[in-house]
């Protein structure tokens, strides 16, 4: 029998991230190969490096990608 160890996420639901693209709050998260995925709503922000249709705009990103958003 083999055994599987997954470390607990480093983001949480609703919480506010940054990443290559914009930012957005995190809606859901599964564990994957080793890692999390996070399912991200962006926010719409008029300087972001990436067009976006509108708020419904959600993307899928490793936990490696995602750095905490700080809010002064």
């Amino acid at each position: 029998m083999t055994s599987t160890f997954v470390a607990v996420p480093k983001f949480r639901h609703h919480q506010m991230v940054h990443f290559i693209g914009g930012e957005g709050v995190i809606k859901s998260f599964q564990s994957e190969a080793d890692t999390w995925i996070y399912k991200i709503e962006m926010v719409m922000n008029p300087d972001v490096d990436i067009p976006r249709i509108g708020y419904e705009t959600t993307v899928f990103i490793l936990e490696s990608e995602i750095e905490l958003l700080m809010i002064d």
